[in-house]
């Protein structure tokens, strides 16, 4: 049996897992895959030893499988995908490529929106930020091809769906939660900004994520959230 080892951030304390998105989308990436794995935080104030041996120069995450030492993410989540197949593994990729994209602005509106200073400029970058919500919350709201039934009579407008592309959690998923989680918690900290309850196709979409411990058992604490954005998180002057 090939041993897997997931190397991630620590937290505020050394040991907890820390704010990172890319940690979490491999963490959820490897769960989803129903494979048997082990997660070690990496307390990168101490520059840790182990980095030095398995992984000079690198930042987590890292993988290591078997012997080999993987440490970008995108390549990596490739490598699973190729490696951890069907029939003993789920494929995890999405059907339709729209799934992979949406959503993906949000996170650079958000940065923008957090990082700013200046009060002149507020209302313009959170009205960026929710119209890049609103994107996303059309996206999850319009019927995927396959929710289409050409021979029917009714026309579908709507999709029900729990997530991106369809009713599993896909890597454009394990892409996409970990930055709206951190948009949430950071922005009602930062900014007592909630994501709007209009938005009623993303807050379906986040409520089963949440009810899903691949996601839910893998976010960091808010307070690690917290921590991780006091220092990026601008006051408004």
């Amino acid at each position: 049996m090939i041993s897997l080892c997931e190397y991630v951030d620590a937290g505020s304390d050394g040991q907890s897992i820390g704010n990172c998105p890319f940690s979490q989308r491999l963490f959820m990436v490897l769960w989803l895959k129903g494979v048997t794995f082990n997660v070690t935080t990496v307390d990168m104030k101490r520059k840790p030893e182990i980095l030095k041996d398995l992984a000079p120069g690198a930042q987590p995450p890292f993988l290591l499988y078997g012997t080999e030492v993987k440490t970008d993410t995108n390549k990596i989540e490739e490598f699973l995908e190729e490696n951890l197949s069907p029939p003993k593994y789920p494929r995890l990729a999405s059907r339709n490529p729209e799934s992979n994209t949406a959503g993906l602005d949000v996170f650079s509106k958000f940065s923008a929106y957090i990082k700013n200073s200046n009060p002149q400029l507020n209302d313009n970058l959170e009205k960026g930020l929710l119209k890049a919500l609103n994107k996303l919350d059309e996206y999850l709201g319009s019927p995927l091809p396959d929710e289409i039934d050409e021979n029917s009579a009714d026309d579908v407008t709507s999709s029900s769906r729990p997530f991106l592309d369809g009713q599993v959690l896909t890597l454009a998923d394990c892409n996409l939660l970990p930055k709206l989680n951190i948009v949430k918690v950071v922005c009602l900290k930062y900014r007592t900004f909630s994501i709007p309850k209009s938005l009623s196709n993303l807050w379906r979409y986040l409520d089963a994520a949440y009810a899903h411990e691949e996601f839910s058992s893998t976010c960091p604490n808010d307070t690690e959230i917290h921590i991780a954005y006091s220092a990026v998180a601008k006051a408004l002057k």
